[in-house]
C-alpha cells in the first residue's frame, strides 16, 4: 500500500463488536497507567516543591498540574500501542498504525505549528482591528513559557491520543466512514470540555470545528503529528503568548495583557478565542483548504496506480 494514501476498511459487524472491547480495553489501561503514575506523582509532590520549582507561575500549582498532564498522557500512549498490538492480533490484515511515526510525516508536525501560527496571527489582527481587544501590556516572563509549553504539549498529546489516534482511528478501523467518524469523535472532544466555565452553544460548536480541523489530515494520513503540533501551539498561543483564556480557563501570566470589550462575538469573552465567531470562520476555512488538499492528492494518487 502506498504509504500516502489510506485504504477504507470495509464495515464488518465483528470489527465493529471489537471496536466496543476496544474501548473497555483502553479506558481500563488508561485508569490502571494513570492510578499508578498519580501515585508516583503525589509522591514526588513534596520533593519538587523543596526545589522551589512548584512556584504559581500559572495561577495554579503548576508543578503538580504539569506532571497530572504528563501522567495522562503517558497512559493514553500506553492505552494506544496496547489496543493497537491487539488489534494487529485478531485482524492480521488490518494495515493501520499507531499514527505517531515521523517517518515520512515530518512536514506535517511543521505544517501544524505553520497551520496554528496562521490562524492566530489572521485572528488576533481581526480583532484588533475591530476593536474587540486593545493591548494593555506586554511582561515576558521567561519561566512561565517555558512551564505552559511544556504543559500544552502533553495536553495535545494526551487529547490527540485518545480522541483522534484512539476514538477516531479505531471507527474508522471498525469500518465506519471517515467523514462520519470525523464529525463523533470530535463532538465528543467538545463535550470533554462541558464543564469549563464559559461553556455554551458558540464554544460547542468551535471545538467541534476544532475537531474536526484536528482530524482533517489524519483520515487521510492516519499520522497524528499534524493534530498534535496544531493543537500544542493553539493553546499556547492563544493564552500564554496572545493572552486569551483557553477553553474558559486562565493559566497565569502572559505575554501580552488584554483588554476585552462587551462584543463577546468577536472577542470570545470569557471562554477565549474559541468562543468567537472569528474563530468560527477561520477553522471553517481551514478545514476546507486542507480537505481539499488532501481530496486532489488522493485523485492524484488514484490516477497514478
Amino acid at each position: 500500500m502506498n504509504r500516502n494514501k489510506t485504504t477504507p476498511t470495509p464495515f464488518s459487524w465483528k470489527r465493529l463488536g471489537w471496536f466496543l472491547i476496544e474501548i473497555l480495553l483502553f479506558a481500563a489501561t488508561v485508569s490502571i497507567v494513570c492510578g499508578f503514575l498519580f501515585i508516583l506523582a503525589g509522591l514526588l509532590r513534596v520533593p519538587l516543591s523543596k526545589l522551589g520549582i512548584n512556584e504559581n507561575d500559572m495561577g495554579v500549582d503548576s508543578a503538580f498540574m504539569l506532571l497530572s498532564e504528563t501522567v495522562m498522557a503517558v497512559g493514553s500512549l500506553i492505552g494506544l500501542l496496547g489496543v493497537h498490538k491487539l488489534n494487529r492480533k485478531v485482524f492480521p490484515d488490518s494495515a493501520s498504525g499507531t499514527g505517531l511515526s515521523l517517518k515520512g510525516h515530518s512536514h506535517e508536525l511543521w505544517a501544524g505549528i505553520g497551520v496554528a501560527a496562521g490562524l492566530y496571527a489572521a485572528g488576533f489582527l481581526l480583532t484588533l482591528m475591530t476593536g474587540s481587544i486593545t493591548i494593555t501590556g506586554i511582561h515576558f516572563h521567561s519561566f512561565a513559557l517555558l512551564q505552559t509549553w511544556v504543559f500544552f504539549f502533553f495536553v495535545a498529546m494526551f487529547e490527540e491520543t485518545m480522541c483522534r489516534g484512539f476514538l477516531l482511528g479505531r471507527m474508522m478501523d471498525a469500518g465506519v466512514d471517515k467523514f462520519v467518524a470525523l464529525i463523533l469523535s470530535s463532538a465528543l472532544f467538545s463535550l470533554l470540555h462541558l464543564a469549563n466555565p464559559g461553556f455554551t452553544a458558540l464554544p460547542f460548536a468551535n471545538l467541534l470545528l476544532a475537531g474536526i480541523l484536528l482530524g482533517s489530515a489524519y483520515i487521510y494520513t492516519r499520522n497524528l503529528w499534524f493534530a498534535i503540533t496544531l493543537h500544542w501551539f493553539w493553546n499556547w498561543l492563544q493564552g500564554p503568548i496572545l493572552g486569551f483564556e483557553v477553553s474558559g480557563n486562565k493559566f497565569g501570566e502572559s505575554l501580552l495583557t488584554l483588554d476585552t470589550t462587551d462584543n463577546t462575538l468577536l472577542n470570545g469573552g470569557p471562554f477565549g478565542f474559541e468562543g468567537s465567531l472569528i474563530c468560527t470562520v477561520l477553522m471553517l476555512a481551514s478545514i476546507f483548504l486542507i480537505i481539499q488538499y488532501y481530496e486532489r492528492r488522493e485523485r492524484r494518487l488514484v490516477k497514478q496506480e
